[in-house]
This record gives C-alpha cells, structure tokens and sequence, in this order.
C-alpha cells in the first residue's frame, strides 16, 4: 500500500493540518495561562498587604512606634510594600501599597493597595507619616 494513500485511491488531503492548528492556538494557550499566573500572583499579594495592614493597625492600638509598625508591615507584606499612618479621632489607619509581582506584574503598572484601622488603646499619639519601601 501507498503511503498517503486513502481506501479507494484517493488521497489524504488532511496531512499537516494538525500542527497548523496547534500552531495557532499555542499561544492563546500561553496567554490565558500567563493571565491566569498574574491573576494568582494579584490574590496572593492583595491577601499579603491585607495581613500587613491589619497587624500594622493592631500595633498602632498597642501603642508601637512607627518603626515597629513598618517593620511588622514589612514583615507581613514584604520589604517592597510602601506604609504609610494615619490617626483620625481617636482611630489610627494604616494604609499599604504594593506592586504586582512576576512577569505581567512588570509590564502592567498593577498596584495594589490595602487598608486598616484600629481604635487606639492609649489615647491618640501623632503617627502620621509614609515610609515607601526599600
């Protein structure tokens, strides 16, 4: 039998087609997958800046200074996170500010942001000040 060659002597016209159609669609494939890794990495650094504002108000209702507040917000949302303090009557706010990381999070100018307030347990100290990251 002829190689290429169909039941009743036609030809298979249909050789190649396959990888044609693989090439066209690899990179669809790429893209939703590198979309859905920077979504993930999005979650994941919004769930970060998220624990560090929350710990970085409960420090500021202890009483903390402002640079054991950063630490722990650093500690907490990472060292590039930028912190800045806030104090409104009686309440102290913290607020944190980060970029995306990875690959997307690069090229896409993606900031995230997250804020947190506590009522103060020792009465209102003058906090307020920004500390951007490293």
């Amino acid at each position: 039998m002829v190689r290429g060659a169909a039941v009743g002597g036609c030809r298979d016209r249909s050789g190649g087609s396959v990888t044609a159609e693989f090439a066209v669609a690899l990179p669809a494939v790429v893209a939703l997958l590198s979309m859905l890794l920077a979504g993930a990495a999005a979650g994941i650094t919004q769930l970060r800046l998220e624990a560090g504002a929350r710990a970085g108000a409960r420090a500021l209702a202890r009483g903390d200074g402002p640079e054991t507040v950063r630490g722990t917000v650093a500690a907490l949302a990472g060292p590039s996170a930028s912190t800045s303090v806030s104090s409104q009557g009686g309440w102290l706010g913290v607020k944190v500010t980060d970029r995306v990381g990875g690959t997307l999070g690069a090229i896409i100018p993606w900031t995230l942001t997250a804020t947190a307030s506590a009522q103060s347990e020792r009465g209102v100290p003058d906090v307020t000040g920004t500390w951007p990251g490293p």
